[in-house]
């Protein structure tokens, strides 16, 4: 039986804001962008929190015509944030962004954060991109960062998502999860497993909400119109992972 469809991003009365966030590992475009677009499209997100968007020769070139092929425009990160990445649609007023720079553990792959504090209508949102060390200890340090800059966006609902490289047993997801509400866990929608696409078989992907936040749906957007199991294949290494948010009045 195919997966039903997520409510649909919009304003409700009260003010409050029904949001689409996409957080999507893609591999630094390495592998089939047209692909890739159709897939980001076909989400129809409000906001792409992208890990591993390109950081080298044309970067910035490179991550806006991801962002125009699939209905988005850059809204910060990229190599400023080493990967990091967050992408809108034009329904989001853009309050401030700023791409954040962790603590470098000699021998290891730098990591950042693009974060925002963003609106839709009557409600706002700090956002933050992430993607986590690979490495036990640093991945946990780097969790308890994360809810620092979270919650220093002085926002007082926020999201964020990205690739953990870690499963939901392991203690910097448990770090954030405890903290934060994890959409997948919340309320299961589509696919669980995120990586990898040709063998899904464990979650290392997710997008967090805080408390105040109403989860409406979270997972892999399977059997979804517009995306096919040869474009999942095709675009990147990992799944994405969608949730529909109701953002309460700010």
């Amino acid at each position: 039986m195919a997966t039903p469809l997520l409510p649909n991003s919009r304003t409700e009365p009260d003010g409050s804001a029904v949001i689409r966030v996409l957080s999507y590992n893609i591999r630094s475009m390495r592998d089939d962008t047209a692909a890739l677009a159709r897939v980001i499209a076909a989400c129809a997100p409000d906001l792409v929190l992208v890990q591993e968007a390109p950081r080298f020769f044309r970067w910035r070139k490179k991550l806006a015509r991801l962002a125009a092929a699939s209905g988005q425009v850059v809204l910060t990160g990229g190599a400023t944030a080493a990967g990091p990445a967050i992408l809108c649609s034009l329904r989001a007023t853009v309050e401030r962004t700023q791409d954040v720079l962790l603590p470098l553990t000699p021998g290891l792959h730098r990591r950042g954060l693009a974060t925002a504090v963003v609106r839709f209508g009557g409600a706002r949102l700090g956002v933050v991109s992430c993607h986590l060390s690979l490495q036990k200890d640093e991945r946990h340090t780097q969790a308890g960062l994360l809810l620092d800059r979270l919650a220093g966006l002085g926002a007082e609902h926020a999201v964020a998502g990205g690739d953990l490289n870690e499963r939901p047993d392991g203690p910097a997801f448990r770090r954030l999860a405890a903290a934060l509400r994890d959409c997948r866990a919340a309320v299961p929608w589509g696919g669980e497993f995120t990586s990898t696409p040709a063998d899904p078989h464990q979650r290392i992907d997710a997008v967090f909400a805080t408390k105040g936040i109403e989860v409406l749906g979270c997972g892999v957007p399977l059997d979804q119109p517009g995306i096919t199991e040869t474009d999942l294949r095709a675009a990147t290494d990992h799944l994405p992972v969608l949730a529909a948010l109701r953002i309460p009045v700010a």
